[in-house]
């Protein structure tokens, strides 16, 4: 078995996660309309309706992997690509959020991780 080498090993800082975890459920929807400005967002570690409030209007990036690499910020290519949006609103009483994107999720998305990161606070 390998074990986990401690900081003091590697000899470099510890890399830091700013953002939490959420899966992508699906668009909001009712039994004849689904609503694709919308996605539904299962927050990981989050049960209650009262436990989203933290999250109201933090920042969700959905990242994934282009075909084709295009310019990025900083002028190198690059296959990596963001949707950003926002948390609107609890979903529930189990803690799912909804979440508006600037650009409509596509169904390839459903299942897949999004990064909720921890700004703008609140507190």
């Amino acid at each position: 078995k390998k074990r986990a080498m401690s900081v003091e090993q590697k000899g470099r800082a510890q890399r830091t996660r700013l953002y939490s975890k959420g899966t992508v459920l699906g668009f909001r929807r009712s039994h004849h309309t689904q609503y694709p400005n919308q996605a539904l967002v299962r927050l990981e570690g989050v049960k209650t309706p009262e436990d989203t409030q933290f999250y109201l209007g933090k920042r969700v990036a959905y990242v994934y992997k282009g075909v084709k690499a295009l310019p990025g910020k900083n002028g190198r290519k690059t296959r990596t690509r963001v949707v950003w949006g926002r948390v609107a609103k609890a979903h529930g009483n189990s803690g799912v959020v909804r979440v508006r994107f600037r650009k409509n999720l596509p169904p390839k998305s459903f299942g897949s991780s999004v990064r909720v990161m921890l700004y703008p606070s609140n507190i």
